[in-house]
């Protein structure tokens, strides 16, 4: 099956990052390599670009497709939580844009071995890097029923979790991702009113982001962003779900204040200093016209700040 990946807004990205001629980039979630394509391009031959994906699988596409840019494109297999680190070693450490692009790609959701998606049957893998010990298998089938009921509450923010964990335990071992899909499509049945989802839709957001512990990567390369960009560089962060968006919106205000001590302390003793200036006030979400094209995007945010 051929897969089109279509980077999502990818316009608005472009145009919010104000890229001059010869400037250097960083791609945390290659992915694709469609935004990274477009960054290339819009630098001219002076520019360059750190790619970074915690799949070995996107490194590999990546290479392929960014090949005819030659040495301006360096791609590295790695987490970005550790993007400080992996900057410096490909000397990047002071950058003018940086991009994250939070979204499952269209190439993991169709690979059925990956286990991300309940529309094909595979295995409960659902790893980002397929080094990471911890499965969505291990999770289903043996961590306990209240363990389990929280990681879908609170990374799934869904209300019946409860029933649901009870359901996933009394059917163990559960194998597949279709046969996970059923246990809970029978535990709650059908969505009403205007959100008509799949009932399984959150259970596998809430296992993919335990598993490869995205809220925590995301909270610790926000402030490695901060030191690898330049004065005035800008870094663009798109994210598909609440829980991403709320986590880099507080980041930005944050970074916007001088001051984080209490409103009622006189005088101002954290010593915090801004580094950001926040681009983007609400976040740039996509138009209609995106959404008929690419349907995935409809929940894309787009959050852009920039480096005083």
């Amino acid at each position: 099956m051929t897969v089109e990946h279509i980077p999502v807004l990818l316009p608005e990205t472009l145009a919010g990052l104000t890229l001059a001629p010869d400037a250097r980039c960083i791609d945390g979630t290659l992915g694709g390599a469609g935004h990274a394509e477009a960054l290339l391009q819009a630098t001219g031959p002076g520019g360059r670009l750190l790619g970074v994906d915690a799949d070995p699988a996107a490194i590999a596409r990546g290479q392929v497709r960014l090949a005819p840019f030659g040495d301006r494109a360096v791609l590295a297999q790695a987490s970005f939580s550790q993007l400080a680190t992996v900057a410096a070693a490909h000397g990047f450490a002071q950058v003018d844009a940086l991009l994250l692009d939070l979204g499952v790609s269209s190439f993991q959701l169709s690979e059925a071995e990956r286990g991300f998606s309940f529309q094909v049957e595979g295995p409960l893998d659902m790893r980002m890097d397929p080094g990471n010990p911890l499965t969505a298998a291990e999770i289903v089938n043996h961590w306990p029923q209240d363990a389990l009921a929280d990681v879908i509450y609170r990374y799934g923010e869904e209300p019946r979790s409860r029933r649901i964990a009870r359901a996933i335990v009394a059917a163990r071992p559960i194998r597949t991702t279709t046969a996970l899909a059923d246990v809970v499509g029978r535990a709650i049945g059908s969505q009403r009113g205007r959100e008509r989802i799949h009932p399984a839709t959150r259970i596998f957001q809430a296992l993919r982001i335990r598993v490869n512990d995205e809220l925590g990567a995301l909270e610790a390369v926000l402030p490695q962003i901060v030191t690898l960009l330049a004065p005035g560089g800008r870094f663009a962060i798109i994210t598909f779900h609440s829980l991403e968006d709320r986590v880099v919106k507080l980041f930005i205000q944050q970074e916007t204040r001088d001051c984080l001590c209490p409103p009622d302390l006189p005088i101002c003793r954290c010593r915090h200093h801004a580094t950001l200036r926040a681009i983007t006030r609400k976040p740039i979400r996509p138009g209609a016209v995106e959404i008929s094209h690419n349907p995935r995007s409809r929940s894309a945010k787009l959050r852009i700040a920039e480096r005083l």
